[in-house]
């Protein structure tokens, strides 16, 4: 240090400049979409968003006829609702791997973290919502000696 400490009144008077939060800017291709991959258990979901009607296609079908059960449609809305932009957005998305749920949470994160690209601005109230997270709950492995990964055999006395 080039200058020494004489007393504590002299330390709360450095004051040190606290470190600026990183500043997210927009990022989008030729086309004004932006892009981000989502992933839940074995689905991943590439997503692309751009200004429209709110239209959401899934592997070139309509998001009703992909995703027949209502709750999972409405799953893949909460981050558009939560950031008070539903309806405002075209999805265009495919999604392989796993099962309906999980391809259904898998565009659900892609959805987030295509907004937060297109708009940094909402990558507060989707954070605070959990929507940027990946779930990284996956099945659990089969064990050896084991019927399943904890299940085990039918015990037998004789």
């Amino acid at each position: 240090m080039a200058e020494s400490m004489q007393s504590l009144d002299q330390l709360s008077q450095l004051k040190t400049a606290a470190p600026e939060a990183p500043k997210h800017e927009k990022k989008v291709d030729k086309f004004n979409r932006a892009y981000a991959t989502g992933k839940r258990k074995d689905a991943v979901a590439r997503v692309w968003i751009k200004p429209g009607a709110g239209k959401i296609v899934v592997n070139s079908r309509e998001v009703e006829t992909y995703f027949a059960r209502p709750v999972l449609r409405m799953m893949i809305q909460q981050p558009l609702v939560a950031a008070q932009r539903a309806g405002q957005y075209d999805v265009i998305c495919t999604v392989a791997g796993g099962g309906l749920s999980g391809q259904a949470g898998a565009v659900r994160h892609g959805i987030s973290k295509a907004l937060t690209y297109f708009e940094p601005d909402l990558r507060g109230v989707l954070k605070k919502g959990g929507f940027l997270t990946r779930d990284s709950r996956t099945v659990e492995r089969k064990k050896y000696g084991k019927a399943k990964a904890r299940r085990s055999f039918q015990f037998s006395k004789r």
